[in-house]
């Protein structure tokens, strides 16, 4: 009885005590290691023994369940354990076939054939206790069922745990991150016993771990064959996801068709949130990812950029060879390892390895440890890509020929530029050939302009996109003007004005060629906001140039004909009648370059260069790529907001001022050919009703008072420096009441009373004499 009860500890059952799952079989065949994990013991008494007191069965009853519990725990450790997976070079077509039919349905694990050694080092012990019971029993006369509970008192508290954990691992089918999750929350007991046993089983779970962190972050290598690791590749994801990043891919691969890093910088891998164990927290995930792909990065450098070291290299060997007494002789091509290991040096990895290695040794997981050493491994990753990005790539220099043709740094060029295409502009551009057109005055301002030393003008191109927005010409906006002369209908008119479309060569755009690894650092987003404010600068210097233009071109043909008509009277009187009608429209070109000139300077000084000057400042005292980039990020927002290029108020009014001030230029070059006076009135009060609006906007306190443009105020006062908007606004107001109470003479006649009286006792002399002109 007592060997029987030794071997059922063991989970081999006989004739005395059985097992119920295998009596419940017409064969009563042993079960397959297959087989399911029992949900109920099996383990049983034989109902036929009758020589066991009541008290003796349910102790042996009670001691029994530890077997069960061995041989399920066993069952699992061995399925677990399992390679008969991976497939033998020796092994027959049938076998294959096998073989794979199972994998499909039992996935391998490499989490779970960690945590099964782990069992299988405290079944070990659990078996030696068996064993030392037997010898007890053995030694003793008359042995005693006390002694088999004694040597396995502790027992009873770890293995009904540990069943349970293993039979939720394979009901659940938990691997990988959701494992170690599984286990961490378990470690939290009150039973020292199986909290200790707990943690050693995480403790192997956290070697496997450990080693996949160290292939990722030492060698830029993924090893995750059974997609149980929380870095993932992004093909993993599902196929829409992928799907919604297919144009990105594209533009990617355009950049770089040699080299797959950038793309795999972006877009390759990704944190998988179902395998993050909760314990590790989101922000060390990112840190691990950025690590690995950063290794990857300065591990495999692009074809280009190693010639191009191996370039540098040999000349800086003969500079050493000419300079020497003796001429030096080096080895003309280097090893493409070498460059990957000078871009991360072997002793920054080994320090890398050195650090994972020591989270390894510990028997419990400390959380602020593994932080740590995330956070020095990233730093160690992020200093490395730093010196590779902004000192062999020379990314200030980039940044710098970004300002000089995104941000219209290099005025003389753009200037040469539009003076070049303006009779061009003149005209609505063809689809087909605007950008071919365009390309002629673009060389001629660069042959003009830009010096043969200026190394980044080549990486710049024009581009005319597809007419995405409304393509006009002013001749259009010239008709509608007209229209309106001849008693057009103000609604028609009005309708077409309240939906602000663009002239078509505002759609005018830059390129800007990145080569590896500029590409980590310029994505597509970055360059696609280089390339926004570039359209609204140069929009806004095209109007500034075209005001200028329009007062030269007319102050050009008044002089002329003064000159010639000066010795006669008769045209002499109507030059200077002339002079008299025209100068109100001189005003009004006044007061649009007036407001255009201080918009281009707010952006161009108050905006630009002070955000490039804090750039620069974040440059050289940051060592950090990832701090690099957000230092960047921020200095494309502060561009964006401070120009109000994402207030779509401010920035529709600014778009409708900048069109109506070419309206104005070409109707006053045309005044010669036709009587438009009606339509200049037109643009003028048009001009008039959106520059106040604009002021209005600006000088709020929601606007004005945030830290959203800190510069701001310098701009109002500049406009408003002699209180000449701030009148102007109160008059318009003033007038559209004037204008509202007579038309409503009867219900509106007290309270215009009453404000006709206040402007006429206003100090205000613009107020007083609207209150003198409509008080009667």
């Amino acid at each position: 009885m007592l060997h029987e009860l030794l071997l059922a500890l063991l989970g081999y059952t006989g004739d005395l005590i059985i097992d119920e799952r295998e009596h419940q079989n017409s064969a009563a065949t042993p079960l397959s290691g297959d087989a399911p994990i029992s949900e109920e013991c099996s383990f049983k008494l034989a109902p036929d023994i009758s020589f066991i007191e009541p008290s003796e069965r349910d102790l042996l009853e009670k001691i029994i369940t530890l077997g069960f519990y061995y041989r399920e725990i066993d069952r699992f450790a061995s399925k677990a354990r399992n390679l008969s997976w991976i497939r033998s070079a020796n092994a027959s077509p049938l076998e294959r076939a096998a073989e794979l039919s199972k994998s499909k349905t039992e996935r391998p694990s490499v989490y779970r054939r960690a945590i099964a050694n782990g069992i299988v080092e405290i079944l070990s012990v659990y078996r030696s206790a068996v064993l030392l019971i037997e010898q007890k029993l053995l030694s003793e006369t008359m042995p005693i069922l006390a002694t088999v509970t004694q040597g396995l008192n502790k027992f009873f508290v770890l293995f009904p745990p540990l069943y349970e954990l293993v039979l939720e691992i394979e009901r659940d089918d938990i691997r990988g991150g959701q494992l170690l999750n599984l286990l961490h929350k378990r470690c939290h007991c009150g039973m020292p016993e199986l909290q200790a046993c707990i943690q050693r089983l995480l403790w192997h779970g956290h070697q496997v771990m450990y080693n996949q962190l160290a292939s990722w972050m030492v060698y830029g290598i993924l090893q995750d064959q059974h997609g149980e690791f929380f870095i993932r590749r992004q093909e993993d994801r599902d196929t829409e996801q992928c799907s919604s990043h297919s144009d990105v891919s594209e533009k990617l691969a355009r950049l770089s068709t040699d080299y797959t890093s950038v793309t795999d910088w972006h877009l390759g891998f990704h944190i998988f949130l179902d395998m993050l164990p909760e314990y590790i927290h989101m922000r060390i995930g990112e840190s691990i990812l950025f690590a690995g792909k950063a290794v990857r990065v300065l591990r495999n450098p692009s074809s280009a950029f190693r010639f191009q070291d191996q370039l540098i290299t040999r000349s800086s060997q003969k500079i050493q060879g000419v300079t020497g007494r003796f001429s030096i002789q080096k080895e003309p091509l280097l090893d493409m390892k070498l460059i990957g290991e000078e871009l991360l040096p072997q002793s920054d990895a080994d320090k890398i390895e050195a650090m994972l290695q020591g989270l390894k040794e510990p028997s419990e997981f400390h959380k602020r440890s593994f932080e740590c050493a995330v956070d020095s491994i990233r730093a160690i990753a992020a200093s490395h890509l730093w010196q590779l990005v902004v000192v062999r790539a020379n990314l200030n220099g980039h940044l710098k020929a970004l300002k000089d043709y995104f941000l219209l740094e290099k005025g003389d060029f753009f200037q040469c530029f539009l003076e070049e295409s303006r009779q061009l502009m003149r005209l609505p551009p063809r689809q087909s050939t605007a950008e071919a057109d365009l390309m002629v005055p673009f060389q001629l301002a660069a042959i003009k302009t830009i010096s043969e030393e200026d190394k980044y003008f080549s990486r710049v191109s024009l581009r005319m996109p597809s007419f995405g927005i409304t393509v006009k010409s002013p001749h259009v906006d010239l008709l509608k003007a007209k229209a309106y002369a001849d008693g057009t209908s103000g609604a028609a008119l009005s309708s077409g004005n309240s939906d602000i479309s663009l002239d078509g060569w505002d759609g005018i755009a830059l390129e800007y060629s990145v080569d590896w690894p500029l590409q980590l650092f310029f994505t597509q987003e970055v360059l696609s906001k280089y390339c926004k404010v570039f359209q609204y600068l140069l929009r806004l210097k095209r109007t500034q140039m075209e005001l200028e233009k329009s007062w030269a071109s007319v102050m050009h043909q008044d002089h002329t004909y003064f000159a010639k008509h000066r010795n006669d009277r008769i045209n002499y009187s109507k030059s200077q009648q002339r002079r008299q009608t025209c100068r109100p429209m001189w005003r009004v070109r006044e007061h649009m370059a007036f407001l255009i000139r201080n918009l281009q300077f707010y952006i161009q000084v108050d905006v630009i260069e002070t955000q490039w000057n804090i750039l620069q400042a974040h440059i050289q005292e940051s060592h950090d790529f990832t701090e690099l980039v957000g230092f960047h990020q921020e200095y494309l927002s502060a561009l964006i907001s401070q120009s109000f290029l994402d207030l779509g108020s401010v920035s529709r009014i600014l778009d409708g001022i900048m069109k109506l001030c070419i309206q104005f230029c070409w109707a006053i070059e045309n005044q010669e050919s036709s009587e438009n006076t009606p339509e200049l009135e037109h643009i003028t009060e048009e001009f008039n009703k959106k520059s106040n609006s604009l002021y209005t906007i600006l000088r709020s306190t929601r606007l004005a008072g945030s830290q959203r443009a800190p510069f701001l105020r310098r701009f109002l006062l500049r406009l408003n420096f002699n209180s000449f908007f701030e009148l102007r606004f109160k008059a318009a107001v003033c007038s559209q009441l004037v204008d509202l109470a007579l038309s409503h003479p009867w219900w509106l006649a007290s309270a215009f009373h009453w404000g006709c009286t206040s402007l006429f006792m206003s100090n205000d002399n613009t107020l007083a004499d609207y209150g003198r002109r409509y008080g009667s």
